[in-house]
């Protein structure tokens, strides 16, 4: 029996190599690990198949002025960003506390959210509406388009006032 107390006996005898390897495992010093040194093992000891020893890391002092936690983000610093700017925050950090500075402010900015569409809208000054009641206007807005990065004029656009993000 292989697996029983027989097959056990096989490996206490060492007689197939692999066999005794894998249930026994290997002398560690034999690989070239100096476990009796009073340095640490990490520090040049790459791994059993490397052909060298690591190269000692040099020692170097972190200078202070990188330790210091950054500054808290604040909505204030958002007015002073340029419109792309706000537009990259918004687009490239989703999830992040900078995307709601950033469509907090771009809503600030006259700048509305369309859930649906996934896309930034703002009314065109100066154009009315060429109908408009209670769920939906149709008039002509300014979409930001990520593709171009840039605000592309929509005319005859309809929009459902419930397909707008609201401010909490």
């Amino acid at each position: 029996d292989r697996f029983g107390l027989l097959g056990l006996l096989g490996v206490i005898r060492m007689s197939d190599p692999d066999l005794t390897t894998l249930a026994l495992g290997t002398d560690l010093t034999g690989l070239g690990l100096h476990l009796n040194s009073p340095e640490n093992v990490y520090k040049t000891f790459a791994s059993p198949w490397a052909e060298a020893p690591l190269r000692p890391e040099p020692d170097f002092k972190v200078p202070e002025c990188y330790r210091h936690a950054p500054p808290r983000l604040q909505a204030g610093y958002f007015t002073k960003f340029a419109q792309e700017t706000l537009f990259y925050i918004f687009y490239s950090m989703p999830g992040d506390e900078a995307q709601l500075f950033a469509a907090d402010e771009l809503q600030h900015r006259g700048w509305a959210y369309h859930k649906e569409f996934k896309v930034w809208l703002t009314a065109i000054q100066g154009v009315e509406p060429q109908q408009k009641n209670d769920q939906m206007e149709r008039s002509s807005y300014y979409v930001f388009d990520t593709a171009t990065w840039e605000a592309v004029r929509k005319d005859n656009f309809v929009l459902h006032y419930d397909a707008i993000e609201r401010l909490p």
